[in-house]
């Protein structure tokens, strides 16, 4: 196989991971799984690629393995366990009434073959890491690439930990967490997310011309930050939860940082 055939291998089990996704939910009649399955896919895609290519045991390749099977399947299993027994997502379940009748089709464009759009470009730094053999070595920017990655795997982890734990207690009804990885940044999940993918990105630009896929860390940080993420939140939490604004006004909402005195 070719260089760009390895692409077409991807985008092949991409498309068939999110329409067999897709009918499920159809049955299922939650739309919601698409969220669950993000992570995996990427693991699904990374592997699928890794098993095709004829030069299998490069270190390079296998800390590409390691670390996006970690993450994968460490953030499918928390929203798995946090959408259990819940309703459909309320951004689903809106377009689900907008569209009426014509809401299994559109579920198919505008939910799952989008995603699955934007999983294609974000895995390019896994694809071409997987695609690529030279050089065979690690250097200097494998060794910085793993470290960003450990720093975000730690943000996002203890991030979701604190949040599910903080949420389970009674007692932090109507409350704010500003306590642990929260206290230096409002959004530790999305920005150890973030991290973790320019973690990949600098594996990749290890390799031959893998500095090429710079857009992938890119596409991820801003829906993280200006879609999906942050400016989604940021809003409604504003609005509802008191002491939010107090909070904003201390805390970074993307960086960890120090927090600030509010004067």
């Amino acid at each position: 196989m070719g260089y760009w055939s390895f692409y077409g291998l991807a985008a092949v089990t991409i498309w068939i991971l999110m329409t067999l996704m897709w009918l499920l939910s159809l049955k299922l009649k939650n739309t919601s799984i698409v969220d669950i399955i993000w992570g995996f896919g990427y693991v699904l895609v990374n592997w699928v690629v890794f098993f095709a290519t004829p030069d299998e045991f490069i270190t390079r390749k296998w800390i590409i393995n390691i670390l996006v099977t970690l993450w994968g399947l460490r953030l499918t299993t928390h929203i798995f366990l946090r959408n259990k027994g819940k309703p459909e997502d309320f951004r689903y379940a809106a377009w689900r009434k907008q569209y009426g009748k014509k809401w299994w089709w559109y579920s198919y464009l505008q939910t799952f073959m989008l995603q699955g759009t934007l999983m294609f470009l974000i895995s390019t730094p896994l694809i071409h890491t997987q695609a690529t053999s030279t050089p065979a070595s690690i250097g200097v920017l494998e060794i910085f690439g793993i470290i960003i990655w450990v720093i975000g795997f730690f943000f996002e982890t203890v991030g979701d930990i604190q949040l599910e734990k903080f949420k389970k207690d009674p007692s932090n009804k109507g409350k704010l967490l500003n306590t642990g990885v929260w206290r230096y940044t409002r959004h530790p999940n999305y920005f150890g997310d973030s991290a973790q993918w320019w973690g990949f990105y600098l594996i990749a630009a290890g390799s031959t011309l893998g500095f090429l896929t710079i857009f992938s860390p890119i596409i991820m940080t801003y829906f993280l930050i200006k879609v999906s993420g942050v400016a989604m939140l940021e809003k409604s939490m504003a609005e509802r939860k008191p002491g939010y604004k107090e909070y904003m006004k201390t805390t970074n909402a993307f960086i960890p940082w120090f927090p600030k005195k509010n004067i």
